[in-house]
């Protein structure tokens, strides 16, 4: 089955996948969705980071790189509603994230997650009432929601 992963300069030597820290583990999201992954990575673009290529790959052999790497791989099912702050970053990104150059090789010579989002102290993220299309009315409103939690 496939799932949409977030990259970051795809193709090149400098490849790297959008991960969460989140107490302290790397999560990287799988969406089944391809629009939620494409509105996420819209959502990263308008914090001033690169805009990510969203790229379809098997859920299987992302499972298997993610526990190769240490890293957990959480599926994002169509329509998914969080039900805590901390899911509530699994379809919209914290405010304060790592620069996607920041990413190098490991230790053990295993990259990275490039252009990690780091989470600091509580996660910060805004609530929403359901997934939010691409459409610009509804990007405004989603903004507003943003706005109105500061």
């Amino acid at each position: 089955m496939p799932v949409h992963v977030l990259l970051f300069d795809a193709g090149s030597d400098n490849e790297g996948i959008h991960s969460l820290e989140l107490n302290g583990t790397t999560v990287v999201l799988l969406f089944e969705d391809r629009d939620d992954a494409e509105r996420y990575a819209g959502l990263l673009e308008a914090q001033d980071f690169p805009l990510p290529t969203v790229e379809a790959l098997d859920r299987a052999e992302m499972e298997q790189f993610c526990a190769q790497a240490g890293y957990q791989a959480r599926f994002v099912p169509a329509g998914f509603l969080p039900q805590s702050p901390e899911e509530r970053l699994l379809i919209a990104p914290p405010e304060k994230n790592m620069d996607v150059t920041s990413w190098q090789e490991r230790e053990d010579g295993e990259p990275q997650a490039g252009g990690a989002t780091l989470v600091s102290g509580s996660a910060a993220a805004a609530p929403q009432d359901g997934p939010i299309s691409s459409g610009d009315a509804e990007l405004e409103d989603f903004r507003r929601r943003l706005e109105g939690l500061l």
